[in-house]
């Protein structure tokens, strides 16, 4: 599948923003996405690569795009290299599986966050008000207990640090009530069909986040979707309410990272080798359980998007 990757380098092309895991570059009207192999606990940018992890991040994405394309469009146009400008054709080695081509869109400063189930940062905060963001919540919840429907618990989108919980009515002073409304319809719709889809797979979605943006006055899906990064995935066969549960994504990398004399300020610590493995083996079972799929073609069947 290729080579891991930490850090890309596109000559010629304006490095947008280099994120925890992204590089956005500017490719005119559209960005080019990449996903990198880096990852991030506890808001560090570690120094070892997870192998595969930019393409499972990617062809998930493209997965998902496909499937929920009846409920929202999205800004995708392409992730065939061969289908790129030419230019981009010459760093084939950086952005083949690990790519998308979008459009530019207007993004809200609103993470869009769906919970099925109590648990992270939704749970700390029942655990000292009874609420998540505002919503009153039944007494006496376990951690993780699956919640009586899905609630819409949006949060600030912070450049550094742990974004912040906030309601509905602090989302629409930001962003006016209307808009506020929609994207509160379109993230509870997107997680009830991605969340059914995924149970019958194994896989519990307890929690996930959406990014939405406006082109041509229509509001559209960006970003990356329903990946172990923005999502907190559970094997159903594991779960049990009462307790945190084992996930799919970078659990191996926290649970070293506690054993260590580490005070959770850059620079991140170098990972052992098995560490490394477990979590790249994580993010590749959780798209095998998803899709049906392995690895070895994750975007041959991706084409154009619907967000033009």
């Amino acid at each position: 599948m290729g080579n891991s990757i930490l850090r890309t380098d596109i000559p010629g092309l304006d490095l947008r923003r280099r994120g925890k895991v992204r590089d956005v570059y500017d490719v005119g009207d559209n960005l080019l996405i990449i996903a990198t192999d880096r990852i991030s606990a506890f808001d560090v940018v570690l120094p070892n690569p997870i192998p595969n992890k930019g393409f499972v991040l990617t062809a998930l994405s493209l997965f998902w795009f496909d499937l929920l394309k009846d409920v929202v469009k999205n800004h995708l146009i392409t992730a065939r290299v061969e289908e790129y400008p030419e230019h981009l054709k010459q760093f084939q080695d950086q952005i083949e599986g690990r790519s998308m081509l979008v459009v530019k869109a207007d993004v809200f400063p609103i993470e869009c966050v769906a919970r099925g189930y109590i648990s992270g940062s939704g749970w700390k905060e029942y655990g000292k008000t009874g609420e998540v963001c505002g919503i009153k919540l039944p007494a006496g919840l376990r951690e993780s207990d699956k919640l009586a429907e899905p609630i819409f618990t949006p949060s600030t989108k912070e450049e550094t640090g742990h974004d912040i919980n906030i309601s509905e009515n602090e989302v629409a002073n930001r962003i006016g009530h209307e808009a506020m409304g929609r994207l509160k319809e379109l993230t509870l719709a997107i997680y009830s069909k991605a969340a059914g889809y995924a149970i019958e797979r194994g896989i519990i979605i307890a929690d996930t986040k959406f990014e939405f943006g406006l082109k041509n006055g229509e509001i559209i899906l960006i970003d990356e979707v329903l990946t172990p990064d923005s999502s907190r995935f559970w094997p159903w066969e594991l779960y049990q309410a009462g307790r945190p549960q084992q996930s799919f994504d970078k659990q191996y990398v926290r649970d070293y990272l506690e054993t260590l004399e580490w005070d959770k300020s850059p620079p991140g610590p170098e990972l052992p080798r098995n560490v490394i493995e477990r979590t790249s083996e994580k993010y590749l079972e959780a798209y095998r359980l998803l899709t049906g799929g392995d690895m070895e073609a994750p975007i041959a069947n991706c084409g154009m998007g619907n967000a033009g």
